[in-house]
């Protein structure tokens, strides 16, 4: 697959809220289905732009490395 198939894959994004040891409340976000690729951010709408963010970067590091990505379900197409 191309790095442009790889971007449509609809990953499935989890987003909970966990109390940190300080106790300030933050959202956690994660792509399940692309281990360690996750984020924490005060909002919900930040942490769901960094989830994005990561998720590109994500999909661009392992394509450049030649590795191959887990495909859940079909790529979207416009």
């Amino acid at each position: 697959m191309r790095l442009e198939d790889y971007l449509a894959v609809p990953y499935i994004l989890e987003i909970w809220s966990v109390k940190r040891p300080d106790g300030i409340w933050v959202r956690h976000a994660e792509y399940p289905e692309l281990p360690g690729c996750a984020v924490e951010a005060i909002s919900t709408m930040e942490v769901i732009e960094k989830a994005e963010e990561a998720r590109i970067e994500y999909i661009h590091t392992r394509v450049s490395r030649g590795e191959q990505l887990p495909v859940p379900r079909p790529p979207l197409r416009s």
